[in-house]
């Protein structure tokens, strides 16, 4: 492994089990998995999520480290042909084997094929996607808050409304009774309240992906709510012998992820400099 003085260093991780899982990736990077969420991780958090794009340093640094490691994922809750496009994941040269697991891994692209592979979508969010609006208009007080369509989930956004909090908070309860009503549940993450089909998170598309992979040893980093599923999947590989670091990328918004965390970095911009750490180390 070599390093550089005029590369970023690799920060420590505060916790016994993260540096065993540090130390784990880069004695055998040929058998790690580093995996992403995108949104807040990958991409700093924006007003409008159609306007989010991945962290200017984030794409060449993956590139430059992918081809080091066993693979590299981004693991969203975006539709999986979305979080391509706004990462700008396609025909980079060093991202020739990344996966896009989207919509909490019921989709999956491939750079290899460039193509998303994805079964029939849960009938209930067409449902909830019908209702939802006179749904929110009944709940007037509320305005400012806003849909965004996820094609397999539909998601209301509070950040645009006048007191965004509260307006996530008033709107919890309503929307869970309304997912419940189709068959779904609802996500909370950082001002926004996603309905989706139960039985598929982060934990579960992780921790298959991990497996198919025959991961010696997984880097997972997220920032919100909907990644505690891949904590959690992180610390059972753990528990079963597969050494594990947890990133957080961190923010002031959620406080749960960075108080699970081996390591907390400064936003997308800290994650690009783990990553470019990571690339310097491994040679």
């Amino acid at each position: 492994m070599a390093s550089h003085s005029d590369s970023p260093s690799m920060p420590r991780p505060v916790t016994q089990a993260g540096r065993d899982g540090l130390d784990a990736i880069l004695a055998r990077p040929g058998r790690a998995v580093l995996a992403f969420d995108f949104d807040g991780t990958l991409a700093p958090i924006v007003p409008d999520p159609e306007q989010a794009r991945a962290h200017p340093g984030a794409v060449p640094a993956l590139a430059a480290l992918a081809p080091k490691v066993a693979s590299v994922a981004v693991v969203t809750g975006r539709p999986a042909g979305v979080a391509v496009r706004h990462g700008g994941f396609a025909g980079v040269p060093g991202l020739e084997h990344l996966v896009v697991l989207g919509h909490y891994g019921a989709e999956r692209w491939d750079a290899v094929t460039g193509t998303v592979q994805a079964p029939a979508p849960h009938p209930g969010v067409a449902a909830v996607r019908a209702e939802l609006p006179g749904f929110l208009d009944d709940l007037g007080a509320w305005r400012g808050a806003w849909i965004e369509e996820k094609g397999r989930a539909v998601a209301v956004h509070t950040r645009r409304a006048q007191d965004p909090q509260a307006a996530f908070e008033a709107l919890r309860a309503p929307l869970a009774e309304l997912a419940s009503r189709h068959g779904l549940i609802v996500e909370p993450g950082r001002m926004v309240l996603e309905l989706r089909p139960s039985g598929m998170d982060k934990g579960v598309a992780l921790g298959e992906y991990v497996r198919e992979a025959a991961a010696g040893s997984v880097l997972y980093c997220g920032d919100d709510l909907g990644d505690l599923p891949a904590f959690a999947a992180v610390d059972k590989l753990r528990s079963d012998g597969v050494p594990g670091l947890l990133v957080c990328s961190g923010s002031s918004e959620v406080a749960e992820l960075a108080d699970r965390a081996d390591l907390v970095v400064d936003g997308p911009a800290g994650v690009v400099r783990v990553l470019e750490a990571l690339a310097a180390q491994l040679g």
